[in-house]
């Protein structure tokens, strides 16, 4: 894969920063298993860039991601959208086996499904383990699946009437990166994971989960004022101090979270309620069954209302 194959995303670098833009806004960004790819992809690129010293993510259109694309997913039996490359036939993620992994008529494979949603993590981690600060630039949106792509992030940074939170927390979804706690601390965290709640900016900032959250209007202004500093600093100081602070997580267990909540997230789309949730999509549409799964809690759509 080549900068010039990306179809799911941009990447280009402005003197010290590499900008790298979720770009499938006609489906709200939603992930895909090519979007992860060239995430990876791109990441590894900055990382070995000699001219990068800090890497700004951010998504194109209305918001920054909406999460897994659920036509994919919900309406298409598990299945996860199209590679780079086309995976070999009876893989954990060929389209084929996902979808019979899925099956309720059938057996569920939960290693079958550990594989597949464990190269997304795997995908989503690369900027954690970037070596290079990364800086994630929240508008509009970032939900369910969207969430790991900001979390993994180093800081940041999101209007103050963006949203953020784990909706399928109610149902058919668990954290697979598992960074809430870490991010929230535990009390926090399950405030918002007993609930599916989400977050405003503003009350990611006050939270502790944002580092700053201007005014929608301000919001590429700041985060441009941020970068820059950062990247006028040596990338091997940048490195250290990176380094030196993901030890902390690394000594709570991150690892060994993240693969219970990627174990736990199969299981819950392989529960009674997940197998309903899966149907309902297919019937009417994933817009339809996650209006059905958030209407009951006032919040649908960009409200962050939480009783």
């Amino acid at each position: 894969m080549s900068v010039g194959d990306l179809q799911a995303l941009t990447y280009a670098v402005d003197g010290r920063v590499a900008r790298i833009t979720l770009d499938r806004p006609e489906r709200g960004n939603g992930i895909t298993r090519r979007l992860v790819q060239e995430l990876e992809h791109c990441v590894e690129q900055a990382d070995l860039d000699p001219a990068v010293h800090v890497l700004l993510l951010s998504g194109n259109g209305k918001g920054f991601c909406g999460g897994y694309d659920l036509v994919e997913s919900a309406e298409g039996a598990g299945r996860l959208g199209d590679s780079f490359a086309p995976p070999p036939a009876g893989s954990a993620i060929d389209p084929q086996v996902m979808a019979a992994n899925h099956d309720p008529s059938g057996t569920w494979d939960p290693m079958v499904d550990y594989a597949m949603m464990g190269r997304n993590v795997r995908g989503f981690m690369s900027l954690f383990h970037c070596s290079k600060p990364v800086v994630c630039k929240v508008h509009g949106f970032c939900v369910a699946g969207g969430t790991d792509m900001a979390l993994c992030s180093d800081l940041l940074v999101m209007a103050a009437d963006a949203k953020i939170g784990y909706p399928p927390a109610r149902v058919w979804g668990s954290p697979t990166t598992a960074l809430w706690a870490h991010r929230l601390g535990a009390q926090r965290a399950k405030r918002l994971l007993f609930t599916g709640d989400s977050l405003s900016g503003e009350e990611a900032l006050e939270w502790g989960m944002a580092i700053e959250a201007p005014a929608p209007e301000r919001l590429d202004e700041r985060t441009e004022i941020l970068v820059q500093r950062i990247a006028r600093n040596p990338v091997n100081q940048l490195q250290m101090m990176k380094l030196l602070v993901n030890q902390e997580l690394y000594s709570q267990g991150l690892h060994s979270t993240q693969v219970l909540g990627t174990l736990l997230d199969g299981i819950t789309r392989h529960t009674k309620e997940g197998y309903a949730f899966q149907q309902r999509a297919a019937e009417a549409g994933f817009r339809q069954a996650v209006l059905e799964r958030d209407g009951p809690f006032g919040d649908a759509g960009p409200s962050t209302f939480k009783g």
